[in-house]
């Protein structure tokens, strides 16, 4: 299980919000999810740490790491997310 703090105004690039079409960090994990189960996490790191760069989220190495391997075998991924008004 993961844990990131986002600012309330940066919410939407984690998030799917219908107010706010486009790609979301949310988006690109759940595609890489049906894609890539099964794939090694060698495979899926990347891609997954493309797509945090692009939404500018702060995850670690080692959430990442965690979040492909949850990809890899199939598994559910819980993450809390911390909204601050910052």
């Amino acid at each position: 299980m993961g844990l990131i703090t986002v600012s309330a105004r940066d919410v939407h690039r984690l998030l799917d919000d219908a107010a706010r079409p486009g790609s979301t960090y949310q988006r690109v994990f759940t595609d890489l999810a049906a894609a890539m189960h099964g794939r090694p996490v060698a495979d899926i790191l990347p891609l997954l740490r493309a797509a945090a760069t692009d939404a500018q989220l702060g995850f670690t190495g080692a959430d990442l790491a965690e979040q492909a391997d949850a990809i890899s075998r199939g598994a559910r991924y819980e993450l809390r997310v911390q909204v601050t008004d910052r």
